[in-house]
């Protein structure tokens, strides 16, 4: 994960949503799979199957998954329910369901904002996800208002209107901690793309929208990347070129320092750089630009199924969700690695997460670091990542 959590929740998930499960930013004509699996398909179904049913029946009584203090929680399972491929959860909601959204919609405030008492972006931000991937009429309203007060956090440091720091343009959790970080803001980012339906038809003229050019700003002031990225900290090494860090200045995997110099470069990881990558991409930046084509570099170098790299274990459900939501969005059918190997990406990620699930049907990582060890949340990020893989197989 892009990981800087003032608590020890880490809680980040990015999603492409059910009720939009073909829809990406365009690029370009969508490659057709890489050979149909009907065999795999069905042992993929098989796991969903299972892991949707675990979800079902481990639910609070009073709506919530994990803990009531973070509606983002219980917004990752219920757009995990409703990406069910066959669309039942959808069509029919479950009463556990329908006890989900209770819980979220009795946590929104007057302002718009979806929390309890911190964390207001991030937690507003998924949950705005969880009401759009219902496609329910009657949660226009709270999706609007949230699309409002996620805009309305967009920082903007120094002279207003100016990009005169590298936080200007992005997004943070809100409330105390007003910096931006890229996590926020790919959150953030993909809450506005796919709730972009409830305002396209909105009689009203001055619904305010992000400045894409400023989140721009702020992702390359993420990246380690010379020629775009002129900090102190930046690294233009074969190691992290094209990657990304948590925020201007942190990077969850360290750095390294010059014994001759004393300068700190900060390394680029797996899971930030999947988070750059989509960020872009809901940015709108276009595919051939220098800085997707880095990042997609520095990728490429970095592929593994092993560990999040930079990470080791940690954050290790997130990186593969991160993964499959970033290949599917940037429309990669085989990904061809540094090395020159063309990877069936979605066929490995989709076993290497088969064989990962426990007899009970759920995913946990041992791993404890950023709340892995909370089923609730690990078996979302699978789940997720196999309802994209089923689609594309």
């Amino acid at each position: 994960m892009n990981y800087y959590f003032p608590t020890a929740l880490a809680l980040a998930a990015f999603l492409i949503l059910p009720g939009h499960a073909a829809e990406s930013p365009k690029r370009g004509p969508i490659p057709a799979p890489s050979g149909h699996d009907e065999s795999l398909r069905h042992e993929v179904q098989r796991a969903i199957d299972r892991g949707t049913a675990w979800l079902l029946l481990n639910q609070n009584s009073n709506g919530w998954w994990t803990t009531p203090d973070h509606p983002a929680v219980t917004a990752l399972p219920l757009v995990a329910l409703n990406g069910e491929p066959s669309g039942k959860y959808l069509k029919a909601p479950t009463p556990a369901i329908q006890r989900g959204y209770a819980f979220l919609l009795a946590s929104v405030k007057p302002d718009g904002g979806i929390y309890v008492t911190n964390m207001a972006n991030y937690n507003t931000s998924l949950s705005l996800l969880a009401l759009a991937s219902a496609s329910r009429p009657e949660y226009t309203a709270a999706i609007r208002k949230a699309r409002a007060f996620i805009v309305g956090t967009q920082v903007d440091f120094g002279e207003k209107g100016q990009l005169d720091t590298p936080f200007d343009g992005g997004v943070g959790y809100g409330n105390k901690y007003s910096h931006s970080d890229l996590n926020n803001t790919l959150c953030a980012l993909e809450a506005l793309y796919h709730s972009k339906h409830a305002v396209a038809d909105s009689k009203t003229t001055d619904t305010k929208e992000l400045d894409f050019a400023a989140a721009i700003h702020f992702l390359q002031n993420c990246q380690n990347l010379p020629s775009h990225n002129t900090q102190p900290w930046v690294s233009g090494d074969d190691a992290n070129k094209g990657g990304f860090i948590y925020y201007p200045g942190n990077s969850m995997a360290g750095g390294v320092t010059n014994s001759a110099t004393g300068r700190v470069a900060l390394r680029s990881y797996g899971s930030a750089s999947y988070a750059g990558l989509l960020s872009y991409i809901y940015a709108d930046l276009p595919a051939n630009d220098a800085r997707v084509v880095a990042v997609l570099d520095w990728l490429r170098a970095n592929y593994t199924l092993e560990e999040n790299p930079g990470m080791g274990p940690q954050g290790f459900y997130y990186y593969l969700h991160l993964l499959t939501k970033g290949l599917t969005a940037a429309q990669v059918r085989d990904f061809q690695t540094k090395a020159g190997k063309s990877v069936n990406w979605r066929h490995e990620v989709a076993l290497k997460l088969m064989n990962l699930q426990k007899p009970d049907g759920s995913w946990a990582n041992a791993n404890a670091r950023w709340w892995e060890k909370e089923t609730p949340l690990t078996t979302s990020y699978a789940l997720m990542s196999l309802e994209l893989i089923w689609r594309g197989l």
